[in-house]
């Protein structure tokens, strides 16, 4: 009996260690299975497929832009397979030398010969009184936004590009000449929308497949993830497993880049500027001349911009041109911007006013026959900027056709005056002229030196980083200030300045029984004192500034100095003056 129970015991525990067995053994079972369907889904790639529309984020009716492999801020449209590119991004990106008047709407583009002008909607074009069709509208407005046509852009423009359709997008290439880094897929995979196996797939990729970096090759091992394009401008991520080592290769295109071509003179300029306030003034040249040796040219201030609509004042005397010739003189007449309630920017940003002041300029140069125009505009404002550069093109090809001589003032070059353009009107304009003075004037706060030698050789370098030197003619001047600092009743400080000629700043010294030295930082004859009126500084435009200056021109072989302005010089600077300009 008591075997019996033992056994009946022994088989219960037998019993219960077997289910705790197989309860075990099936717990293993459902975690191994658990594990193993976490590990497929880790590692199984994603085979859900990525809607094509939705892979670039774009407004209605628009289609992404890329530039290389760099997408465009701003969105294009695509109208019957034709891609029309925002006027903006044109112009800052593809060539600025497209123009659109938002007033009148009318897109024009300069070549050195011919001024293109397209009207909204229409799908010709007219290039020199002549129209020419382009098939389909060659300016498109949606809203406040200006669409331009990119094969018409291409006509003069050294792009390529290609439309793509599902999704709509456009490459564009003009980089020519910089490499880019491409990899060829050596194994079918797939383009991911994600750095990841989980994210869905943009397209298939088939062996031999070309895809170039979307950005630099940041990936370490092989399984990492590169952000790629292919040839037909779908980005997303493959494994750097599946792809060759790297290669760099740059594109080419034939294109024929418009040269302008330039009035010059074959002797270096050697120009004064004589201010003429009124016709009687004019009858007085002969007598301005009377001291001065080795001058080329002289410029009479003559017109002024004086109305909004382009309308020119004109004090102009063909007896003085003809008297200027016979002293062997050029005449480049010059025309300012200083009329007092004049509107430079609604003069120059309506295409109807600019050209009448353009026709205005021309017709004045061939009736007095005028030799040069000098453009000498010194109320351009930032938002004027683009318009006064298109201005000077547009002139540029009247006064090329007309054998006119275009030379244009300018301040020095700083990083505030850039919309000036340098390096564009170095191209489209004869000559560029720098006003290398004012660098402390009346409204400075501080003394200091009218042009420093310092001054003027950064003027002479910054400006050669953009025009070729023979085109640069540097402006000097025949003038100073003597600063005057005093003290009122309240012991308030102020400063003042008065205008110096070279006679008349030597007399004054000799009348305050002051002899000035020379200060080696400015290149200049120092002096300072007091009297009656305050404390007094003064540095000295004289033989011995002028030719310091002088050599920094001509050591950087430009095309010659201009002086403001004839009267404040005396007469033996003109000796310092012929050695270098003869």
């Amino acid at each position: 009996m008591d075997d019996y129970r033992e056994r009946a015991r022994r088989r219960a525990r037998l019993r219960r260690r077997n289910q705790i067995l197989i309860m075990t053994l099936m717990g293993l079972l459902v975690i191994g299975t658990v594990a193993a369907i976490l590990l497929v889904n880790k590692y199984m790639p994603s085979k859900e497929r990525m809607d094509l529309e939705t892979l670039y984020t774009v407004d209605e009716g628009k289609a992404p832009l890329f530039f290389e492999n760099e997408r465009a801020e701003k969105d294009c449209l695509v109208i019957d397979g034709v891609p029309y590119v925002e006027f903006e991004t044109v112009r800052t990106l593809l060539n600025k030398r497209f123009y659109w008047d938002t007033t009148e709407n009318v897109l024009l583009y300069t070549t050195p010969t011919d001024l293109i002008r397209a009207e909204v909607g229409s799908d010709s074009y007219t290039v020199n009184k002549a129209k020419e069709s382009l098939g389909h509208p060659v300016v498109k407005t949606q809203g406040s936004e200006t669409f331009v046509a990119l094969d018409f852009v291409q006509k003069y423009t050294n792009i390529d590009y290609k439309v793509y359709e599902n999704p709509d997008r456009v490459l564009l290439s003009n980089a020519w000449g910089v490499n880019y880094t491409y990899s060829k897929v050596h194994k079918a995979t797939q383009l991911r929308s994600g750095d990841s196996i989980k994210s869905s797939i943009v397209c298939d990729l088939e062996a031999g497949a070309v895809l170039r970096y979307f950005a630099s090759e940041d990936a370490k091992s092989e399984d990492d993830f590169i952000l790629m394009m292919t040839e037909d401008g779908l980005t997303g991520y493959v494994r750097r497993k599946f792809l060759d080592p790297a290669y760099e290769e740059s594109k080419t295109r034939d294109f024929t880049e418009p040269t302008y071509s330039s009035l010059s003179k074959d002797y270096t300029i050697n120009l004064a500027w004589h201010q003429v306030t009124n016709q009687t003034a004019n009858d007085n040249l002969l007598n301005v001349l009377s001291n001065t040796k080795g001058l080329t040219t002289i410029s009479p201030t003559w017109f002024t911009v004086n109305s909004n609509e382009g309308g020119l004042g004109s004090i102009a005397s063909q007896t003085y041109v003809e008297r200027a010739h016979a002293q062997g003189l050029e005449v480049w007449a010059l025309v300012d911007d200083f009329t007092e309630g004049v509107d430079m920017f609604k003069v120059l940003s309506r295409t109807t006013y600019r050209e009448q002041l353009e026709n205005e300029l021309i017709s004045a140069a061939l009736k007095y026959n005028l030799d040069g125009i000098n453009i000498d505009f010194e109320k351009i404002s930032l938002e004027t900027g683009v318009h006064y550069v298109q201005f000077l093109r547009e002139l540029s090809i009247k006064c090329r056709n007309n054998g006119v001589i275009l030379s244009v003032d300018n301040y020095v070059p700083t990083a505030y005056s850039q919309y000036f353009d340098y390096e564009e009107q170095g191209k489209v304009c004869d000559y560029v002229v720098i006003m290398a003075y004012d660098e402390h004037n009346r409204s400075s706060e501080t003394a200091g030196s009218v042009s420093s030698l310092p001054y003027v050789k950064d003027a002479v370098a910054n400006t050669l980083a953009m025009v070729p030197a023979e085109k640069i003619i540097m402006g000097i001047p025949f003038y100073t200030r003597l600063w005057i600092t005093s003290e009122d009743d309240n012991g308030i400080e102020t400063l003042n300045s008065e205008v110096y000629g070279m006679n008349s700043a030597a007399n004054m010294l000799k009348d305050n029984n002051v002899t000035a030295a020379w200060d080696e930082t400015t290149g200049q004859n120092y002096a300072q004192f007091e009297n009656s009126k305050g404390f007094c500084q003064i540095w000295l435009e004289d033989e011995e500034s002028i030719e310091a200056k002088l050599k920094v021109i001509f050591e950087n072989k430009l095309a010659g100095v201009a002086e403001w302005r004839l009267v404040y010089e005396r007469a033996d600077v003109w000796n310092v003056i012929q050695k270098y300009v003869n």
